[in-house]
């Protein structure tokens, strides 16, 4: 499509959409945006005329514009250049919130018709909304007392550098009214266990107990890897305006700083690959939205993959990053076909499989699902659980002061904490640990101060 033909049909798709679908008014409106008569717009004035009411009013100027580029009454006028010259631009169409789709109408949305409604929703100015949500490029050369989040560099547990990207207070507490607002009133796949109000990673862990092999996978940058586009997209297709959207968009994504992205390259924290989806805008590691927009925008990743699993007579569940399908011994004898059907799906839904991190684990081995065993039934790993076992026994002997070893400031806060997860995992066995604490003397000595160390686990860029 040339430029001149895309402005027309986009100039034509803004006229009609600035009213109702009604043929007399699409009609009246196509012959003024022209200036004259168009007799080969029927065909298409009649077809628009039959969209029903929810359809009318999720069609955008971009989608209809194409509708109008691929009739051929529209295609022959432009081929003989019949009066196809735009004459008046409608500017102001109305602002509609389109309804919800199918299966969401009972989600309480907030309702945001333009810019202005949305900053008066956040309590903010006109002015400070085009602040926080100019464009990503733009944003991202400015200098980073300018930025509106704060980066870390912190070391994985392996190799390599993780980088957070952590907004300031102020952006801070308008990503927690957004998420509490709407975001988590949107509901995420069944499949996914993390960051899902009702679901835990216990959840994730206990749906795989029992099975004679677990085939495990790791996504990589999964934060990085959903694009501004997406969730723009999201936003979208829930019923918000186009110019509603973006701003939406630019509140819960960011696209890395230059000056962040040149030290990542020279010090070779991150593959050059990485740097590059850090630099286009991205939901931001470190925000409170984005775990639960990465969920929504994966949730064609978790419908195939589900269905993949239904196929082969599995289960599968997904907590942020970690993919977990488990069944009978045959998917030990697929596990290669199953692992080229699992990154092909995801690279289709824009991720991508950190492969040196896939696992196949037999009854045999110890089977553990984010850090919890699920041979028989969940379970503390035994190192664990034997180390809890010594703590408590050392304070039931010696005193709980003598075995704060790294001087917690509430030590006996943290054993409850582990206490409790034990017991969360496996009650029966948890007794053992409860009956230990019970035997504690805390007494009247107040607890250790907390001490302050020195740490490398991270720098502030």
């Amino acid at each position: 499509m040339t430029d001149l033909r895309q402005h027309t049909s986009l100039s034509l798709a803004r006229a009609m959409l600035s009213g109702s679908a009604r043929a007399s008014g699409l009609r009246a409106r196509i012959e003024s945006c022209l200036g004259g008569p168009a007799p080969w717009a029927e065909v298409l004035v009649q077809r628009c005329s039959r969209f029903s009411v929810d359809r009318w009013l999720r069609t955008t100027p971009e989608s209809l514009a194409q509708i109008i580029d691929a009739d051929e009454g529209f295609d022959r006028a432009w081929a003989q250049r019949l009066g196809l010259y735009v004459r008046r631009y409608f500017l102001h169409w109305p602002h509609l919130q389109r309804p919800a789709p199918c299966g969401l109408h009972q989600v309480p949305w907030p309702e945001w018709r333009h810019s202005g409604a949305l900053a008066d929703a956040l309590r903010l100015s006109t002015g400070a909304l085009w602040r926080l949500t100019r464009p990503a490029p733009w944003q991202r050369h400015l200098a980073l007392a300018e930025q509106h989040y704060r980066c870390h560099m912190l070391p994985k547990r392996t190799v390599g550098w993780r980088l957070l990207e952590v907004p300031h207070p102020y952006l801070m507490a308008l990503q927690r009214r957004l998420l509490h607002g709407l975001i988590a009133h949107l509901p995420a796949h069944e499949a996914a266990c993390g960051y899902t109000p009702g679901r835990s990673v216990v959840d994730h862990a206990r749906a795989h107990t029992g099975q004679a092999v677990l085939l495990k996978f790791d996504l990589q940058d999964f934060f990085s890897s959903v694009r501004a586009s997406r969730v723009h997209a999201l936003f979208a297709t829930i019923g918000y305006p186009e110019q509603v959207a973006r701003e939406l968009t630019a509140l819960c994504t960011t696209a890395t700083p230059e000056p962040v992205l040149q030290r990542l390259h020279s010090e070779g924290g991150l593959e050059w690959t990485q740097v590059q989806r850090l630099r286009e805008p991205h939901l931001p590691q470190g925000s409170p939205t984005s775990p639960a927009l990465a969920n929504l925008c994966a949730f064609r990743l978790d419908l195939r993959l589900d269905g993949l699993a239904h196929a082969l007579g599995a289960r599968y569940t997904r907590y942020a990053d970690d993919i977990v399908l488990s069944g009978s011994e045959s998917l030990r004898v697929s596990r290669a076909r199953i692992e080229a059907w699992v990154a092909r799906i995801a690279h289709e839904e824009g991720f991508a499989l950190n492969l040196r991190k896939s696992r196949c684990v037999g009854t045999a081995d110890r089977q553990q699902v984010c850090g919890i065993v699920v041979n028989q039934h969940t379970n503390l790993p035994r190192p664990a659980f034997d180390l809890l076992k010594a703590v408590l026994h050392q304070c039931v002997r010696d005193g709980p002061h003598q075995a704060n070893r790294e001087q917690l400031p509430d030590w006996r806060a943290h054993l409850q904490g582990r206490l409790a997860w034990a017991e969360q995992l496996n009650p029966a066995k948890a007794q053992k640990l409860r009956r230990l604490f019970d035997q504690i003397d805390w007494g009247d000595a107040p607890c250790a101060p907390p001490v302050l160390v020195a740490t490398h686990r991270g720098s502030v860029v």
